[in-house]
């Protein structure tokens, strides 16, 4: 079937799933492979649950004109988006980088909706699958669309970028994450630079923090650029107060003289800047975007404030890499708290470099005085630290549980693997 037959299905059946337990009656079910499962063994029962069509890529065992064969569906799927955004002329904004991706997005997503009609990615949907996916998820209404884009090596930005065509982009930075995808910095550099490349080639518009000396080599020859930073750009501001949630002062752009937020950490001033930066670009207005930015509440264990008794939580166990440990364990010896514990969670996917970026992140750690320090899993295993060790979050939950502290901050955080949202019971 020609990609412009199933656009038409599409449009008159403009819910797609791939999961059979999300689908809901007249879905379009794309049966997806992977090492672990196979769509195609589903798709007679998304039938039979109300989807419309299954499309599928392995030949059916009984004959059904609702069952569309085709050669790969995962490859369909991403055509099938490719064509659908090629009858949208409205601004496609495409976020990566190594930190900040999703906050940066909901930030922007908050701004730019409290004045246009705006389609953003949902979650972490943010993989070949899951990209493909929020862009079918954008309707006729559409007057912006913003696209995180996920990646772990080389080439994947690329790919994205072949079915998004991002008319606008950001990249937050390149920091110490996916080494071992990436084979090391220099590869991140050049794989989420990938976004500016296409930006260049296609004559785009990057949204650029000026601080990051390595953005501006970066996005060289890209025609439209858009600056914003501390000290250079269309918006410039600083950190006024950060204790515990972050206060930005406006020195230049906004007629508003601050930005009040509910985030966490002063490594949350690029992602405030930017999403000010890009609703000043777009026309929205002032008031609209202060407003925006201090309604934005984070979840999904994103540098989230939770309060349990006494205690003040900073649960930030999303995912962790050395770029963001460091900025995290930083910010929080700066906050002004009389018993500070900090538990981590161990770091991935850092390859040969693992073993040097626990030790490093250990000498880190040293460097500040704290009530307590407990490490969890992976190569904090490996080194001789002196602190409190468990193998899982499990175990350390059962040593907060008896440690009745009072009046305390906590910092958790690690890597996704480690889940150590656990530790307090989420």
């Amino acid at each position: 079937m020609e990609i412009s037959q199933l656009y038409k299905i599409y449009q008159q059946n403009p819910s797609v799933q791939t999961d059979t337990r999300k689908l809901q009656k007249d879905d379009l079910f794309f049966a997806l492979k992977g090492p672990h499962f196979n769509g195609n063994l589903f798709a007679e029962k998304a039938l039979e649950m109300g989807a419309a069509f299954a499309i599928i890529d392995e030949a059916p065992s009984v004959s059904n004109k609702r069952l569309i064969l085709v050669e790969n569906a995962l490859d369909t799927l991403q055509q099938l988006a490719k064509f659908h955004r090629q009858q949208l002329n409205i601004p496609f904004i495409a976020i990566t980088g190594s930190n900040g991706k999703t906050t940066s997005k909901e930030l922007i997503y908050a701004v730019l909706s409290s004045h246009f009609k705006t389609y953003t990615t949902q979650g972490n949907l943010n993989n070949h699958i899951g990209v493909p996916l929020t862009i079918l998820s954008v309707q006729p209404d559409a007057e912006m669309a913003v696209i995180e884009m996920g990646a772990n090596h080389q080439k994947e930005i690329e790919s994205y970028c072949s079915y998004t065509l991002p008319s606008h982009g950001l990249i937050t930075n390149c920091g110490k994450a996916h080494l071992e995808g990436f084979g090391g910095v220099e590869g991140v550099r050049k794989g989420k630079g990938e976004l500016f490349d296409f930006l260049r080639t296609h004559k785009g518009t990057a949204f650029v923090y000026a601080d990051y000396d390595y953005l501006l080599p970066m996005s060289e020859g890209i025609e439209h650029k858009v600056f914003y930073g501390q000290s250079e750009g269309l918006i410039q501001g600083t950190v006024l107060w950060n204790n515990p949630f972050l206060k930005v002062a406006i020195t230049r752009g906004l007629s508003t003289p601050t930005l009040a937020s509910q985030l966490v950490g002063d490594y949350n001033l690029p992602n405030i800047l930017c999403a000010a930066a890009i609703g000043k670009f777009f026309g929205v207005e002032d008031e609209k975007i202060a407003t925006a930015i201090a309604a934005y509440s984070p979840s999904n264990s994103r540098s989230q404030l939770m309060q349990m008794g006494s205690n003040q939580i900073i649960l930030d166990a999303y995912n962790a890499n050395p770029t963001s440990m460091k900025a995290a364990i930083e910010n929080f010896a700066k906050l002004d708290a009389p018993q500070k514990i900090i538990m981590l969670g161990a770091m991935m996917e850092l390859g040969e470099e693992s073993m040097a970026e626990h030790l490093a992140l250990v000498e880190l750690i040293r460097e500040y005085t704290w009530k307590e320090v407990v490490l969890v899993g992976g190569d904090f295993k490996n080194i001789a630290h002196g602190f409190t060790y468990f193998e899982d979050a499990l175990q350390a939950k059962l040593w907060l549980e008896t440690q009745h502290f009072k009046d305390a901050y906590l910092l958790i955080k690690g890597s996704r693997s480690f889940k150590m949202e656990r530790v307090i019971g989420q």
